[in-house]
């Protein structure tokens, strides 16, 4: 059974509390509340909130005496709470209680309704027992506002001569945060915490940047791979911590990329592929709670099968496992994938492939819906209204180097079929070729050689793109959920980059539900605002930046590449002109001067700018001819 908590509503968005309740400066003060109550009971649990059953599922209140449980809301007396059916609030003089516990934070109000209906001997506490210190607070007045929440989680390692980066930006004082300071918490493996620190952030758009060889070496530690707990104090406008997740080696084989986890635990995960017979995939459980993962709770299953595996073994609180696929299911290869039975006990997670040939690489997961439907409205808009409909748009790095391969992930419960077709574009948007999937079954995993695909077709330029589109000839099942893994291979080194992510419309005056998604407010969202951090010394970064269009639009770009020091002061700018239905691939130092790379320094980005269109890109680091990294980008 999957937690019982609200974690994200994708009408509400993010839930606050669970985030309150299970901050780990919060658990400490969770578990002497517990035992106060346990000490004075009975105790009446007054839940006006609806909060009490989501807070047990973190919390043992198991030694608690119970004096009855009680709502303020008259249609719920009787339902069952906590395994007590609810009573009505003005029977709590009658309860025998001798502590009356208010689940709510803020609850000062809450008390008020009640003050008449409370023995004078009678003690009274709250979830406000919990809080976090004052001064991590933007909204002190509104405990759960989402801007006191402005939290994720990094898998963060530093061992064995492995190491990571997290390189973000403050993008919060734009939309009017002040102040802004960025708390972190690392705990191992076992989920221990090993140390925590509190520092500012950087001026407005400055860059955030933290090294697992830094924190070790500031902080005296030896060997961890575990969980970083990040938590930006001050935060407005964005309640979301984005970030790039670099790991690299002291061997310079060793580079790969992914990003940020996604702060909201789901009950399931998809795209996890299986690993080809010369490698391991490890999948990273990052517990995000306070409380264990039971054994036997999570697993796997391969994509359209009912068999679930599950972990044999507990994980504690906020530790960390990995789960190499190969236990659970050791005949299962590639192109086969996984579904992640994750029952929101942790967060979208990462997962590492180990080759024998030592060389390794990171991705991540994604979001399995539980609540789509197919719509069948789509296949009617599509050709009409909305034009292409949804797109899928992927890089097809230069082919002399790299070979790109593409396998279509079912990432909703309701996906039972996908009519889906890849069709590839140069850099000036002119269509090369297509092929049809056809109508794949859940069960179907199919990867496209899209090099192979193209054949002798010249790139001009060297490069271009592919995107994957519902095939409405061949059938009709679509919600707009449409996902892929995209992998890549460098033929001359073996090295091996993958990413993967969701279809949008893209480019179109009209809207269809949230659709064309903004980074900041409403839709439509038809500019651009996209993070490209910067690899460090020997490392050069490449970017590849497609411009896809669901309906005719404008027909060039006009893009700004802003070259931002690490303290938020530009230092140059290029201007680009990318054709609608294009692409650009280029590299920093071959855009920027070297007095302008001098100048920047250190940790310094690269922002994409553009007020006439929406681009979606890719960034990714090359170590020479030894290695290379590649994810999708954020914007902000």
């Amino acid at each position: 059974m999957p937690l019982r908590i609200e974690t994200f509503s994708n009408v509400t968005g993010g839930s606050s509390f669970f985030k309150a309740v299970g901050h780990p400066l919060a658990a400490p003060k969770a578990a002497i509340l517990m035992a106060r109550l346990a000490s004075f009971g009975p105790v009446a649990f007054y839940d006006p909130l609806g909060l009490l059953s989501g807070l047990a599922e973190f919390y043992d209140l198991s030694a608690i005496p119970v004096a009855g449980v009680f709502v303020q809301n008259v249609e719920l007396v009787g339902t069952e709470v906590f395994g007590h059916a609810a009573q009505a609030v003005t029977d709590l003089p009658t309860s025998g209680a001798r502590t009356v516990f208010v689940v709510a934070f803020d609850s000062q109000r809450c008390e008020g309704h009640i003050a008449h209906l409370i023995p004078k001997d009678v003690g009274v506490v709250s979830l406000d027992a919990m809080r976090v210190p004052e001064d991590m607070l933007n909204d002190p007045a509104h405990y759960l506002s989402k801007f006191n929440w402005a939290t994720n989680f990094a898998w963060f390692r530093d061992e064995g001569g492995h190491h990571t980066r997290i390189v973000s930006a403050n993008y919060w004082p734009r939309y009017g945060a002040k102040g802004t300071r960025l708390w972190a918490c690392l705990f191992d493996q076992s989920g221990r915490p090993i140390t925590e620190w509190t520092e500012p952030m950087p001026p407005s758009d400055g860059t955030v940047v933290i090294d697992s060889q830094q924190v070790r070496a500031r902080l005296g530690l030896g060997d961890f791979c575990g969980t970083l707990f990040l938590h930006v104090i001050g935060a407005a406008g964005h309640d979301v911590v984005k970030y790039a997740l670099d790991t690299y080696g002291d061997d310079d084989r060793v580079l790969s990329c992914t990003h940020d986890a996604n702060a909201w635990p789901a009950e399931r995960y998809a795209g996890l592929p299986a690993p080809r017979d010369d490698e391991r995939v490890l999948l990273w459980i990052q517990n995000s709670h306070p409380t264990p993962i039971p054994a036997g709770t999570v697993g796997l299953n391969l994509m359209g099968s009912d068999e679930i595996r599950t972990v044999a073994q507990e994980i504690a609180p906020f530790a960390t496992l990995a789960l190499d696929s190969r236990d659970l299911f050791p005949d299962a290869r590639w192109p086969l994938q996984f579904e992640i039975q994750a029952g929101k006990h942790f967060v979208r997670p990462r997962y590492e492939v180990v080759s024998t040939n030592g060389r390794r690489r990171i991705a991540h997961a994604n979001v399995e819906r539980t609540d789509l439907k197919p719509d069948p409205k789509l296949a009617a808009l599509t050709g009409g209204a909305i034009g292409k409909g949804h797109i899928l748009p992927a890089p097809i790095l230069p082919p002399e180097r790299w070979r790109t391969i593409l396998l279509p992930t079912p990432m909703s419960t309701a996906q039972t079929e996908l009519p889906v077709k890849a069709v590839v574009y140069d850099r000036d948007g002119r269509e090369l070729v297509q092929h049809s999937f056809g109508n794949l079954k859940r069960s179907d995993s199919v990867a496209l050689d899209v090099t192979a695909l193209l054949g002798d077709r010249a790139l001009p330029g060297g490069w271009g793109h592919v995107e994957l589109l519902y095939d409405f000839d061949i059938g009709t099942m679509a919600d707009g959920w449409l996902h892929a893994l995209v992998r890549y291979e460098d033929e001359k080194t073996g090295h091996v980059a993958e990413t993967s992510f969701g279809s949008h419309l893209f480019n179109m005056a009209m809207i269809y539900r949230d659709e064309p998604q903004s980074y900041h407010g409403r839709p439509p969202g038809l500019s651009t605002r996209l993070f490209l951090r910067l690899g460090t010394t020997p490392w050069d970064t490449m970017c590849h930046l497609v411009y896809p269009a669901s309906t005719p639009w404008h027909a060039q770009s006009d893009t700004s590449l802003i070259l931002v020091r690490r303290d938020g002061h530009e230092i140059a700018r290029r201007k680009v002109a990318i054709a609608c239905g294009g692409s650009l691939h280029w590299r920093y130092h071959e855009m920027f001067l070297e007095a302008e790379r001098m100048a920047a320094g250190e940790h310094a980005y690269v922002l994409i700018r553009d007020t006439t269109c929406r681009l979606f890109g890719y960034h990714g680091c090359l170590a020479g001819d030894s290695a290379f990294s590649l994810d999708h980008m954020f914007g902000f």
